[in-house]
């Protein structure tokens, strides 16, 4: 279990409220809630992006650089699903922010397909629109590394 300070406390939050009992009760920050194989996937990502993160040391690497490149106002979720077996979720919100280094906007809509397994997350695709996310880093020295 990781014990590090939060990237994403509302994104964290998020993901408790989105999927409740089927995340182990012990874990409050997104790393806690992954499993040590975690997958992340990212299917939408512009070229030179980030496309797959390959365990929880790799999320953990990977975060700070999403943290320096924006900040997040809010997080809203809009629905839920949960499969009947309780091992694959779909969840579907909108983030609110500004990027750090040009302070235009980040208003993103997300929607993400979760798998479970034993209280923790196993894979995590997440899909949202890349013309934002070049759009509030463009001209920054950071883009094309998240």
């Amino acid at each position: 279990m990781s014990h590090s300070i939060d990237q994403f406390p509302s994104l964290s939050a998020l993901l408790r409220e989105a999927l409740g009992d089927k995340l182990a009760p012990n874990s409050q920050t997104l790393l806690e809630m992954c499993s040590e194989d975690v997958v992340f996937e990212f299917p939408y990502h512009p070229p030179g992006f980030t496309e797959r993160l390959e365990g929880r040391t790799a999320l953990e690497a990977y975060l700070p650089t999403v943290s320096n490149l924006i900040s997040i106002e809010s997080m809203t979720l809009r629905r839920a699903f949960m499969s009947s077996e309780g091992d694959l979720a779909t969840i579907e919100f909108s983030c609110k922010g500004r990027s750090l280094e040009t302070n235009a906007r980040y208003d993103q809509d997300y929607v993400s397909i979760l798998e479970l397994k034993e209280g923790r997350i196993t894979c995590y695709r997440d899909y949202w629109n890349p013309l934002i996310v070049l759009a509030a880093i463009a001209n920054s020295s950071s883009a094309g590394n998240p």
